[in-house]
């Protein structure tokens, strides 16, 4: 606790530092911080984002994007807009749950009959009512990006049904939801962050995780885990959210405006470049020598069940939504 403590420390102190160089004369300067990789497709649409926000403001606005945890972890980063310390930040809709608990909605197992599902939610007034949630807890939503589904990966034996996760050690999010769901399944979850994961791997701390091809493949995670098992029981969105100080106290109401217009105009490119990415990683990550499987989902989603019966007696305006976007999938199965 003590060492979470110091590091967001250093990492205040380093804002505030940076935070001097925020007026670049005319320019407004915005910094954005996240944990993934320059090359991965979110981050792609992030700079997507930043250049339109460039193009909107004449010049006037400029987003500064610092990948790779450079400004401290998912939930760090949480952290340091709520205290006005960052002003964007991208986190996925699993840690953003810690903070604001009807995110965990997107932790549900098979919640999503297909991609159009998922995106007639992200882009609806569902969508809209989950990133308004978080404005109480000083934090504005903005869009969601496509981080497709996640799937099991393992580095000493494969999974082709739930009861192959027995005994596993399951690196998760640190996310309360995404515990009890690999918990259930068979598996121990175990939480670790995003950077340290590669060493866990390897040293065998961990048995596996589970992450969506993009990220398994630019994490280079296939190196130590050999085996990617595409059961997709989630499909958990990234946020991107910004500081409800930078928002109500930085910018005015024109500047605003061009942000979530930027952020928005931004997604359809990203979901393009995720379509792409995730093709590509599935066809590297095979030619590098990983076993794909392709499981039977079915027992998977049976094996989800002691999930939803939590779910519905234990946080009943959760299940509510769960059942409200069941409901709306039906227009979207065969």
């Amino acid at each position: 606790m003590v060492g979470s403590y110091l590091r967001i420390t250093i990492l205040f102190v380093a804002l505030l530092i940076l935070s001097g160089c925020r007026p670049d004369g005319d320019v407004l300067v915005l910094r954005l911080g996240h944990g993934l990789d320059s090359s991965h497709p979110v981050h792609v649409g992030m700079e997507r984002m930043a250049e339109l926000v460039s193009q909107k403001s004449d010049g006037s606005m400029r987003i500064d994007i610092y990948p790779n945890e450079q400004l401290g972890t998912e939930r760090e980063t949480l952290e340091l807009l709520q205290i006005g310390s960052l002003d964007i930040t991208k986190v996925s809709a699993a840690v953003i749950e810690s903070f604001t608990s009807v995110y965990s909605i997107f932790s549900v197992p098979f919640l999503f009959v297909n991609d159009e599902h998922m995106y007639s939610i992200l882009d609806g007034p569902i969508g809209r009512r989950i990133l308004d949630a978080s404005e109480p807890y000083r934090i504005v939503g903005l869009c969601y990006y496509d981080a497709g589904t996640r799937s099991f990966y393992t580095t000493n034996r494969p999974v082709h049904t739930p009861e192959d996760l027995q005994g596993l050690s399951i690196r998760v999010q640190e996310s309360p939801s995404a515990i009890q769901m690999v918990n259930i399944l068979g598996g121990s979850a175990t939480p670790i962050s995003w950077g340290e994961l590669y060493t866990a791997l390897q040293q065998g701390v961990v048995d596996g995780a589970e992450n969506n091809p993009p990220s398994f493949y630019l994490s280079r995670h296939y190196e130590v885990s050999k085996y990617y098992s595409l059961n997709e029981h989630t499909a958990v969105p990234d946020i991107l959210v910004i500081s409800r100080h930078t928002w109500e106290q930085v910018l005015n109401e024109e500047q605003r405006a061009i942000i979530q217009e930027a952020a928005l105009e931004s997604v359809p490119y990203q979901r393009e470049l995720w379509e792409e990415a995730s093709e590509a990683a599935l066809k590297a990550v095979q030619e590098a020598g990983v076993e794909v499987i392709y499981p039977d989902r079915i027992p998977f989603m049976e094996a989800s069940e002691p999930f939803y019966e939590r779910m519905r007696t234990r946080q009943p305006e959760l299940y509510k939504l769960y059942l409200e976007i069941q409901e709306l999938g039906n227009e979207f199965i065969d």
